[in-house]
């Protein structure tokens, strides 16, 4: 029988997860994407916390009504600002079982340029 969308990016995330963890100071940066929303975060593996979680909800973010592209550049760069509040700038990337494309590129790419290093 043939996999679901969703159990191929169960599969592809597990593989991931296998070989990166983050610790405190190099932090995991996971991203999740749904149909209208944006999420990241910022997560210490080794004690189990999340330092830093910004979304497509925050308010600078949704008061822009833009594409999701621009959307998640938009949320790229708040990770990015808030993840250097928290003292962090470097950080392993998660792409969550997601094709580096479209809008996990973008956001990657505006995490980058906001100054964190992946």
């Amino acid at each position: 029988m043939a996999l679901t969308k969703l159990d191929r990016r169960t599969r592809i995330k597990m593989r991931i997860r296998k070989k990166i963890s983050g610790t405190n100071e190099k932090p995991r940066l996971t991203v999740f994407r749904s149909n209208k929303q944006f999420y990241a975060q910022l997560i210490d593996d080794l004690s189990g916390k999340t330092l830093v979680s910004v979304s497509s909800l925050d308010k600078n973010v949704a008061e822009s009504k833009v594409a999701k592209i621009e959307q998640a550049k938009l949320v790229g760069k708040l990770a990015a600002d808030k993840s250097k509040e928290a003292g962090v700038t470097d950080v392993v990337f998660d792409r969550n079982g997601y094709l580096y494309h479209g809008r996990v590129k973008a956001f990657a790419d505006a995490a980058r340029e906001g100054g964190l290093k992946f």
